[in-house]
């Protein structure tokens, strides 16, 4: 029994130490009905959108997140680590514009840490930044292309003078934003 309990804390702490994603992507998207799966919703909208169209925008279905908009990129990527520097720069500078539109110098963009992903496409989180969880660990940047999302943590961000606070290192960045 002791053994037995040894072997299930050592599996338990080594996929606490694993930084892969907790959702599975079987989604083979020229095979519509692969993407029927909960997971790949996000995959369904992108395969919805015209082929030229890099960058799009649907609102948050959840009923408790009204205020929350999501920015996804049309093209399937395992996620934001896999984009170039040039296309991240792209996207954030559509979800920046998409952000700004919506909630003039008060919003912020997030993206989940891979652990706590649901969805196999990915995408950003936008909505009103809540200034009091403002961290003293924050990056600033000045160019979009300097926002990178490291393999195994999420980021979020903000405009702030000169450029954008970066914040990286957590799971969870979503609930830095009003819901």
């Amino acid at each position: 029994m002791r053994r037995l309990l040894g072997v299930a804390i050592f599996v338990l702490l080594a996929a606490a130490a694993e930084p892969k994603r907790i959702v599975t992507c079987a989604c083979d998207h020229s095979r519509p009905e692969t993407l029927q799966a909960r997971q790949c919703a996000l995959c369904r909208e992108a395969e919805k959108q015209p082929a030229d169209v890099a960058v799009f925008f649907l609102k948050d279905i959840n009923p408790t997140k009204p205020h929350r908009w999501l920015a996804l990129p049309r093209h399937h990527y395992a996620g934001f680590p896999q984009m170039t520097a040039e296309e991240r720069a792209e996207f954030w500078r559509a979800a920046i514009a998409k952000a700004q539109e919506l909630y003039p110098d008060k919003w912020g963009i997030a993206v989940n840490g891979p652990r706590l992903v649901t969805q196999c496409h990915p995408h950003a989180h936008i909505s009103i930044f809540i200034p009091a969880v403002e961290a003293d660990d924050a990056v600033t940047v000045t160019r979009l292309e300097d926002i990178k999302v490291p393999e195994d943590a999420g980021i979020w961000f903000h405009p702030v003078p000169g450029g954008y606070h970066v914040h990286s290192g957590e799971q969870i960045t979503e609930t830095v934003l009003l819901r």
